[in-house]
């Protein structure tokens, strides 16, 4: 087994509404070398949508929103793919997961970072989007959706949605570091930079920061986990803040609102070690299971070289917060929090770490085997003559805007007019696919660009998808539909 390298991991536990461990290890750059502590602000990614779904209940709280109205009440241009899932589409199907998209869809407006989306244009996307699934049916993971229950707590407060967060929910707490969005960190001298681990390697990367402060809701916010450790105790007292308990930030009702299950994910009557679980499900910016016979509420957080994981066990009042600034971080993020979390749930000891080198070495292998194996081919395809000028040309898809593929110095590259980011040489592979090498190399995301030819085998079309059968999903090339518009 190989230890990965990690540059940097932050732990907050909280029990019994004490504190019981707070501290930082390891470096916040691997160029400065300075050292984490419990105030260094990591990007805690996902883990934001839960401060969103609180948001609005501060909203029904006040009486001025309601769980079940309807988006269009609030956002009137809303419009999904069919006009009644747009006119039934409520708050909580925001919140939910269960929209009819597929996995992620839409996610490459904002991956890489760098793109000049808006919130605009997250609300004009969907009409275009092909749903994989009946609305309200199936669970599949979405960013999107998120952005727009920002933007409905914008519309309804008045105040973007990260002054609403940072005004209503942080100050309140005493999270006086924390901040909704990279860009308004004021005070950035203790704040952790993301880094890569790819084959063993660390490598610094630049912060993700997004176009839009809107765009916040689904994964923006900067915490450390002594602020963090706030959030944890509010989530764990029913909402309720400050000393001895006396204040209530939102309603018993709707913390529980929250917490409820409102996605099925998996449900079995066979309950399977080493937690005996048997439901898994989606509430309001929650996951929740059964675990040795406890609820366990809790999610994850990804952005590149970030990564965050939160554990709560309200019948135990324990709290569980570890953040990492290196990607793949599942030694920290995943295994350590596993780790306390089965101590607390007094299971049969589990080699976590054993078991995330096993899953990363076998996802490691099939990525590599599969990518090599298209590079392989592209290499003896070298000698292929392509008349590069069949596919020269712009093209567009109705959500992600208008891309060029042209001649560089006799070469054939990909630009994304709005994505700057999505730039790089595309090699023939075979029959009238080309491999796409990114310039951006953050992240592996690699790409396949399949063209449509007309009668004369002149190109109309491009479909694309990810080289790598393990590339993460917020890469959405399959969701792409690009015409050719320049005839």
């Amino acid at each position: 087994m190989n230890i990965r390298p990690n540059a940097g991991i932050a732990v907050a536990v909280v029990k019994d509404n004490e504190v019981v461990h707070l501290k930082g290890y390891g470096v916040r750059s691997i160029h400065t070398k300075e050292a984490v502590d419990e105030n260094t602000l990591f990007a805690i990614a996902s883990n934001s949508k839960a401060f969103t779904t609180t948001a609005l209940a501060i909203l029904v709280d006040e009486g001025k929103l309601s769980w079940h109205d309807k988006v269009v009440d609030h956002i009137p241009e809303f419009k999904m793919y069919s006009p009644y899932v747009t006119e039934s589409f409520n708050i909580q199907d925001l919140l939910t997961h269960r929209s009819g998209l597929g996995l992620g869809a839409g996610d490459l407006m904002f991956f890489p970072d760098g793109s000049n989306f808006t919130i605009e244009d997250v609300l004009q996307s969907f009409q275009y989007q092909k749903p994989v699934s009946a609305f309200r049916t199936k669970y599949d993971y979405d960013n999107l959706l998120y952005i727009v229950a920002g933007e409905v707590v914008s519309r309804v407060s008045g105040m973007s949605w990260a002054d609403f967060v940072e005004t209503k929910i942080m100050s309140p707490l005493g999270m006086d570091r924390s901040v909704g969005v990279y860009q308004r960190l004021q005070d950035k001298s203790n704040v952790a930079f993301p880094h890569s681990s790819q084959k063993g390697q660390l490598k610094q990367l630049e912060h993700y920061t997004k176009s839009d402060e809107a765009l916040g809701a689904a994964g923006g916010i900067y915490a450390s986990v002594k602020d963090l450790s706030k959030w944890l105790f509010l989530n764990l007292d029913k909402g309720k803040y400050g000393e001895d308990s006396n204040k209530q930030l939102i309603s018993e009702n709707n913390h529980k609102e929250i917490w409820q299950p409102h996605t099925n994910i998996e449900f079995n009557v066979a309950s399977r070690p080493p937690y005996n679980t048997h439901f898994r499900s989606y509430g309001l910016g929650w996951h929740l299971s059964d675990r040795n016979g406890y609820i366990v509420a809790e999610h994850t957080g990804s952005l590149p070289g970030m990564l965050s994981r939160t554990i709560l066990i309200p019948e135990l009042k324990v709290g569980i917060v570890v953040l990492t600034n290196t990607d793949p971080g599942s030694y920290s993020s995943s295994t350590i929090a596993s780790t306390i979390m089965d101590a607390y749930l007094g299971v049969e000891k589990t080699d976590w770490i054993a078991n995330a080198d096993k899953r990363l070495k076998e996802s490691e292998a099939e990525s590599d085997s599969a990518i090599t194996a298209v590079w392989q081919t592209v290499e003896k395809a070298k000698s292929t003559q392509i008349d590069y000028s069949n596919f020269v040309g712009t093209y567009q898809d109705n959500w992600f805007g208008k891309v060029d593929v042209f001649l560089k110095d006799g070469k054939l590259w990909f630009k994304s007019y709005r994505s700057p980011k999505l730039n790089g040489e595309m090699f023939f592979y075979k029959a009238n696919t080309f491999a796409v090498k990114w310039e951006y190399r953050d992240m592996p995301c690699d790409a396949f660009a399949m063209f449509t030819l007309d009668e004369n085998g002149k190109a109309i079309g491009i479909k694309m998808k990810g080289i790598s059968p393990n590339i993460d999903f917020s890469f959405d090339f399959q969701d792409l539909d690009l015409k050719r518009i320049d005839k």
